[in-house]
C-alpha cells in the first residue's frame, strides 16, 4: 500500500521527534545521573523491543518476514552499535550536560559524510570536505582546549557521535538489501539481547516515584521512534533531515531550564559553526542526488 507524499507532515512529524528526543535525553540524564546507566539503558530496550516487536508482528508478513535479514551479522553489529552510543551518550549528559553534550553530538552528520567513502565507497567532494573541516573547527571552539585544564569527559559525546555515525552508515548500507522495518526490528532485538548481557549484573533498585520516570522515559522513546518512522513514510529524507538538528536547541532548553546549565559563549558559537557545515553537507548530499 503506497502512502501518500506530505513534506509538509513530514516537517511536522521531525519537529515533533526531535521535541520528543529532546524530552527523552533530559529523562536519561536525570534518571542516569541517579541510578546505573546500564540498567536504565536495559530497561528501555526491554520496552523498545516490545513496541519493535507488535509493530512489525501487524506488517505485512509479520514477525517472520523480519527475522529474515538478508544481512544478519551486519544488522547485530549496527544495533550493538546503536545501543552501546546510547550508554555512551547518557554518560556525557550525566558528566558534562545536555547543552555542551548536544554541541558535540550534533558532529555527526559530518562525520557520516566524512566516512561515506571508506565504508560504502561513496564520493567526497571538496566542497564537502571543506565543510567537515569547517565543522570540526567548530568542535575546537566548543571545547576550548587552549584554556585550562582539558577535560576527558568532552570527548566522551564525540565517541557518541562516531559510533551513532558508524551507525547510519551501517543502516544505509543494510538497506540495500533489507527492508526498513527488518532494520527497525534487528535495532531493538540485537540492542535489548545486548544491554541485557550487560545491564543485568548492575541491577539496582528503584524508587517507586523513579519508575514513573522510566516509564516516561520508555513511551517517549517509542513515541520518538513512531513519529521518526511516520516522518519517513510521508516526505523525503533529504527534505526533513535538516530539521533533525532542532534537537539542540530544544535540549538546550531543558538543559538550562529544568537542570540549571549554564550556555556558554564559546559552545553557541562552536554549536552554530557544526549546524551550518552540517546544513551545507546535507544541501550538498541533496543536490548529488538530484537526477540531471
Amino acid at each position: 500500500m503506497s502512502v501518500t507524499q506530505d513534506t509538509r507532515l513530514g516537517i511536522w512529524l521531525m519537529i515533533a521527534t526531535t521535541m520528543i528526543f529532546a524530552v527523552q535525553d533530559g529523562l536519561s540524564r536525570h534518571l542516569g545521573g541517579t541510578y546505573n546507566v546500564w540498567m536504565v539503558v536495559m530497561v528501555r530496550y526491554w520496552f523498545f523491543a516490545a513496541f519493535v516487536t507488535l509493530l512489525v508482528s501487524r506488517a505485512p508478513g509479520g514477525l517472520r518476514a523480519a527475522v529474515r535479514a538478508q544481512m544478519p551479522k551486519v544488522q547485530m553489529l549496527r544495533g550493538m552499535l546503536l545501543a552501546l552510543e546510547i550508554c555512551v551518550m547518557v554518560l556525557g549528559f550525566v558528566a558534562l550536560g545536555l547543552v555542551e553534550s548536544h554541541a558535540v553530538f550534533a558532529t555527526y552528520p559530518l562525520l557520516i559524510a566524512a566516512l561515506s567513502g571508506p565504508v560504502l565507497g561513496e564520493k567526497v567532494g571538496w566542497r564537502r570536505w571543506l565543510a567537515i573541516g569547517i565543522g570540526f573547527v567548530g568542535v575546537v571552539i566548543i571545547l576550548e582546549p587552549g584554556y585550562g585544564v582539558f577535560r576527558v569527559e568532552a570527548l566522551i559525546p564525540l565517541a557518541a557521535a562516531t559510533m551513532f555515525a558508524l551507525y547510519g552508515l551501517l543502516t544505509r548500507y543494510v538497506a540495500r538489501r533489507d527492508a526498513a522495518l527488518v532494520s527497525f526490528f534487528w535495532t531493538g532485538a540485537t540492542g535489548a539481547v545486548v544491554m541485557t548481557a550487560i545491564g543485568i549484573w548492575h541491577w539496582q533498585p528503584m524508587r517507586a516515584g523513579d519508575w514513573g520516570w522510566m516509564a516516561l522515559l520508555c513511551c517517549t522513546a517509542a513515541l520518538s521512534h513512531w513519529f521518526l518512522i511516520r516522518a519517513y513514510e510521508v516526505a523525503e529524507a533529504s527534505a526533513i533531515q535538516p530539521f533533525a538538528y532542532l534537537q539542540l536547541p530544544f535540549a538546550a532548553l531543558i538543559g538550562m531550564l529544568v537542570f540549571d546549565e549554564a550556555l556558554r559563549v564559546n559552545v553557541a558559537i562552536g554549536a552554530g559553526i557544526v549546524v551550518a557545515a552540517g546544513l551545507f553537507t546535507l544541501w550538498r548530499q541533496r543536490l548529488r542526488a538530484q537526477p540531471g
